[in-house]
């Protein structure tokens, strides 16, 4: 059973003052959980201010330490032509080694849940790649089901595909 998060913990936007840490936190997660990731794929984990540019980096913060970050799309937008009308779709779900075990990732979801709760969507949709099991397992403990539909090889980058998983939360 997964221990309650922190009662310090917030969730709130990423300040431009938070960016780098945001992003290494981000990178770090990820690079802790999967091999073979290239540099450039962990750069453009890092990059912040180019995910702030096309949608909203939100951050679980405990104390003054981020623990966790996910990207979401600003309202009415997506993230991925791969989001129908009526979805939000988000992306990179970290959470920090150091805070794994704690919720984080489960707060950050619900948070992206009420998110598109306010904003009208009928549908709460998440591609990951085919390794990220303990996402999937969180996703389908938490109510998600999969979309085998829409699964799909896409190239994430020159030459790199991935056999994506799709989540999906019906609102």
């Amino acid at each position: 059973m997964t221990p309650a998060p922190s009662p310090t913990l917030t969730i709130r936007l990423v300040e431009p003052v938070e960016y780098a840490a945001a992003g290494r936190l981000t990178a770090d997660a990820y690079r802790h959980s999967y091999d073979g990731l290239s540099e450039a794929y962990l750069a453009s984990l890092a990059d912040v201010a180019g995910r702030v540019e096309q949608g909203e980096v939100w951050v679980a913060v405990d104390g003054d330490e981020i623990v966790g970050t996910v990207w979401t799309p600003r309202p009415g937008e997506r993230l991925s032509e791969l989001a129908a009308e009526g979805e939000l779709d988000f992306r990179q779900l970290a959470v920090a080694p150091s805070a794994r075990g704690r919720g984080i990732g489960e707060v950050l979801t619900r948070h992206v849940l009420a998110l598109a709760r306010e904003r009208g969507a009928t549908r709460v949709v998440m591609n990951s790649g085919p390794e990220m099991l303990g996402a999937h397992a969180l996703y389908l403990k938490m109510g998600f089901r999969r979309l085998t539909e829409r699964e799909a090889p896409i190239e994430v980058e020159p030459g790199r595909w991935l056999d994506l998983r799709a989540f999906a939360f019906d609102l």
